[in-house]
């Protein structure tokens, strides 16, 4: 099984964006959209849940001490999510893991949702 770390990788700004335009031109294709909802009806892994969690907490602590994150220039972005890092990232550490065991408490809810959306969408 991966670790968080070997799943996150460290990319310039001109890599990450052309796998962003990549990634939004194949987002459009029915082939991953099929691939999504299929995705969507199985239970993540503890890493998936690990990385979930992870993203929130961040989400979370940028809300709370950046409200105007949103608005900021890529490189601001990035500036402030290594403040947060070293500010509070023992915390995030701390906490995600809490928080992966709560999302996985509610996965059979999330699949179940996910079940009943894909069987109202195929009866409509």
């Amino acid at each position: 099984m991966k670790t968080f770390q070997e799943l996150y990788e460290v990319m310039s700004v001109s890599a990450r964006k052309k796998l962003a335009r990549r990634m939004a031109k194949l987002q459009k294709s029915p082939a991953f959209q099929m691939k999504k909802k299929r995705s969507a009806l199985k239970m993540r892994d503890s890493v998936k849940l690990l990385m979930v969690a992870r993203k929130k907490l961040m989400q979370g602590y940028r809300d709370k001490f950046y409200p105007g994150y949103k608005n900021m220039a890529l490189q601001q972005k990035v500036k402030t999510d290594q403040l947060i890092m070293q500010k509070y990232g023992k915390k995030i550490d701390k906490f995600s893991k809490k928080a992966a065991m709560k999302l996985r408490a509610l996965e059979p809810e999330r699949i179940k949702k996910a079940r009943d959306a894909m069987r109202d969408e195929d009866n409509a």
